[in-house]
């Protein structure tokens, strides 16, 4: 059973680990997969159609806990407590929540202190008309109980703890606990990055990719780091930087621009190499391409494996359902394009002027938009189908890449981006598909 530390609007944690509000996503991830022996069963949730629509979940059924994070930022917003008998709980070092000690209202009273009144609510929805269920809901700041109480014991003006009359031995006990950010869990939203949970990485804030006409010139990182506060040497505190990268950048320049890439990855084969021109060229034994993997920042970059410098650069957007889903932290892109239209001149057959109308691609923007925006009604798309060396299955099926301009957009089956390729094309304009 876990012995877990309650910090009202903060977290949720042991000496070893902790939940922390406003921690990515994949973080939480890192943490179950550390400590799988000790925590076990765990599932996730989410809506495969609507992402966007319904919050990320994980549940962990067998300790009575769930991890609710916002669809958009992906990040920590509520953690929920929903079974305490499977759990023990302390509050400043004290148990108010374990085999000998029951959560009743007193338990509470006696480990949080004083608050505001609490509120009756109807216990279910199934239950809306049913005056024999209510529930109890006990409000402190980021921290609420609900106790399960019979509308018998409602007191008609409700002046606190003090007002609530039980028989002996009837005081009911705490059946969910939630902890979140603010006075209010209805209106509580997930927070910002904490700076305890950067553990010395660069996360990104967003990232502007700046185009001429419809190539790409350079890629705009707006970053935010781990600072130290002015007077106070041991005072954490963000720092928001800005830096570029480009194609024909050097390993060095990325080095110095994003810091020390999360992982190095040598591509051992490209199985794509077969929609290329003259594929049967590529066969021949070359030295390996590599990707700068920045998982914190949501992008690979590929370097050229002769002359070591950018080639391509990959955004990853980590919506749930994709078979790369929470390795990275969602990239935030904005991707202004334009199109072009043909127009006729006296003075030759054809010319072409770019259109005003601008579509700035985010990492929600719907794959059909683009289309809509940018293609041809009969543009056919190649698909993908990712599989381990491992597990040769894929459960989440294949995806489709389209090219356009000087990108790659892959698509899932639910109409979302799930990356853009952005690569430098060659001067023969064949090679467009990585």
């Amino acid at each position: 059973m876990l012995d877990l530390e309650v910090q009202p609007e903060r977290s949720l944690g042991n000496e070893q680990w902790e939940f922390i509000l406003g921690m990515p996503f994949n973080q939480a991830v890192n943490i179950l997969k550390r400590q799988d022996r000790v925590i076990r069963g765990v599932e996730v949730w989410y809506n495969d159609q609507a992402p966007l629509l319904t919050d990320l979940v994980i549940n962990l059924p067998l300790d009575g806990i769930r991890l609710i994070f916002d669809a958009i930022s992906q990040r920590l917003k509520i953690i929920e407590v929903y079974n305490m008998t499977k759990v023990k709980l302390k509050y400043c070092g004290m148990h108010f929540n374990s085999m000998n000690v029951q959560p009743t209202i007193e338990q509470i009273d006696q480990s949080f202190g004083a608050t505001h009144p609490g509120v009756f609510v109807p216990f279910s929805k199934e239950d809306l008309y049913d005056s024999e269920k209510q529930l109890f809901i006990l409000n402190f700041r980021g921290l609420s109980f609900s106790f399960p109480i019979e509308s018998k014991f409602e007191p008609r003006y409700a002046h606190g703890l003090g007002s609530l009359q039980f028989p002996n031995g009837a005081s009911p006990t705490v059946s969910k606990m939630c902890i979140y950010t603010g006075n209010s869990l209805l209106d509580t939203r997930a927070p910002p990055l904490p700076t305890l949970c950067f553990y010395g990485h660069t996360y990104l804030d967003h990232l502007e990719i700046i185009r001429d006409a419809s190539h790409t010139k350079k890629l705009k990182f707006h970053l935010v780091t781990e600072g130290v506060g002015p007077g106070k040497l041991s005072e954490p505190r963000k720092r928001s930087l800005e830096r570029e990268v480009k194609f024909g950048d050097t390993c060095q320049d990325v080095y110095s621009a994003l810091g020390c890439p999360s992982k190095v990855y040598y591509k051992h084969e490209d199985k794509m190499k077969i929609h290329a021109r003259d594929a049967h060229k590529l066969a021949q034994a070359t030295p390996s391409d590599y990707f700068y993997n920045y998982f914190t920042l949501g992008l690979d970059i590929l370097f050229d494996a002769k002359s070591n410098v950018v080639k391509k650069f990959v955004l990853h957007t980590n919506f749930p359902g994709h078979y790369n889903f929470h390795m990275y932290y969602r990239c935030e892109f904005r991707i202004p394009v334009s199109r072009h239209k043909v127009k006729s001149d006296s003075m030759c057959s054809a010319i072409m002027e770019e259109d005003p109308d601008t579509l700035v691609i985010k990492s929600y923007t719907k794959w059909n938009e683009v289309q809509a925006f940018l293609l041809k009604p009969n543009e056919r798309p190649v698909v993908l189908n990712r599989a381990s060396s491992t597990n040769t299955t894929n459960p989440f099926g294949s995806t489709f890449c389209y090219g356009v301009q000087d990108m790659i957009f892959e698509v899932m089956q639910n109409n979302h981006i799930a990356s853009v390729t952005i690569y430098k094309p060659e001067k023969t304009n064949s090679d467009v598909v990585h």
